[in-house]
C-alpha cells in the first residue's frame, strides 16, 4: 500500500488552499508543493534558509544547488519555491495555445502548476520580482517539457507587462 495518497482532486487543492499553500513572503511563505506531495524520480530535499528562516523544499538537487546561489547572492532578499500559478489563467492560457493543460493522470484533475522559484531582487531603492524555472538539461529535450515552460511564459509575461503599465 501507498504510503500517501497524492492525487489531485478538488478536495485535496482546497485543502492547500485552506492551509495557505503558496502565500506570504519570507519566513511566512508556504510553498504550493511540499516534497511529500509529490513523488520523486530523483533526491528531492529540504533544507533551511538562513534569508528567509525557514524550511525549503526542492523537487530536484538542481534546485537545491540553485538555492545555494540565491541563498549567497548579495542581491536577493527573498527566495519563495514551488510558487503556484493561478489556475484559472494557466488553464485560460493552454486553450489559447493549444496546449493540454497538466491534469493528474488518474482523476484527470488540472494541477496547479508551479514555478520552480519566485525570486525577489533588490537594492536601496528598488525590488524585482523574477521567476526561474530549473529543468536538467536532458529534459529540455521533451517536447512536454516546452509546453509546460510556454504555459508558464505567457504567463509570467503578462504579469510582468500588467506591472509595468
Amino acid at each position: 500500500m501507498a504510503k500517501r495518497n497524492r492525487n489531485v482532486t478538488p478536495k485535496s487543492k482546497e485543502r492547500r488552499r485552506k492551509e495557505g499553500r503558496g502565500t506570504g513572503t519570507g519566513k511566512d511563505y508556504k510553498p504550493e508543493l511540499r516534497i511529500q506531495d509529490v513523488a520523486s524520480i530523483g533526491l528531492a530535499t529540504r533544507d533551511r534558509g538562513w534569508k528567509t528562516e525557514r524550511v525549503h523544499h526542492f523537487m530536484s538537487q538542481l534546485e537545491w544547488f540553485y538555492f545555494y546561489s540565491l541563498e549567497w547572492s548579495p542581491d536577493v532578499l527573498d527566495i519563495r519555491e514551488q510558487f503556484p500559478l493561478s489556475i484559472e489563467e494557466t488553464l485560460a492560457i493552454a486553450k489559447r495555445l493549444g496546449i493540454r493543460h497538466p491534469a493528474d493522470p488518474k482523476t484527470k484533475e488540472p494541477i496547479v502548476m508551479t514555478t520552480d522559484f519566485v525570486v525577489t531582487v533588490g537594492n536601496m531603492t528598488q525590488n524585482t520580482i523574477v521567476a526561474r524555472t530549473i529543468k536538467y538539461e536532458n529534459k529540455l529535450d521533451s517536447q512536454r517539457v516546452m509546453q509546460k515552460f510556454e504555459i508558464e511564459r505567457v504567463y509570467w509575461t503578462s504579469r510582468m507587462s500588467i506591472g509595468a503599465s
